[in-house]
């Protein structure tokens, strides 16, 4: 939010400087990709695969909601953020674990398969990434 004088509070701006900045293109990026993808597979090929495209609009919807929170800001944006990266790794740990002992139930990869094997890893590293940075970035009593 800006202050008076139009420039944004530190404390707002904190979640997205330093290690936060990267963070905010990762996650912005990883939010247009995973929408783009299930956007079309759950419009052109949910019959195929419904398990695994509505897991990744899924994963969009979370990594959309990072996104927002650290762009925004704040104590209460953080705690958003850092609920969302919670639920983030839990979901990754579970698909991948999921796809790795029952892959017949995914026919088609989610971004979360083999905890993201088809993203580099990302999916499985980013929220460990930004659970630090919230932690770090929480203001100090």
């Amino acid at each position: 939010m800006a202050d008076t004088d139009g420039r944004t509070s530190p404390e707002r701006a904190g979640l997205r400087t330093g290690p936060g900045r990267l963070l905010v293109t990762v996650y912005g990026i990883f939010t247009v990709a995973a929408a783009s993808r299930s956007a079309y597979q759950l419009s052109a090929r949910f019959d195929e695969a419904p398990v695994a495209y509505l897991l990744s609009a899924v994963a969009a919807v979370v990594y959309g909601f990072i996104t927002v929170s650290l762009v925004r800001g704040g104590e209460r944006a953080r705690r958003l953020a850092f609920g969302c990266c919670a639920a983030e790794l839990a979901g990754v740990l579970a698909v991948g674990t999921w796809t790795l002992l029952d892959s017949s139930d995914f026919p088609d990869t989610t971004v979360w398969s083999g905890y993201g094997y088809g993203y580099l890893f990302l999916p499985l590293v980013l929220p460990v990434a930004g659970l630090v940075w919230l932690r770090r970035a929480r203001p100090r009593a």
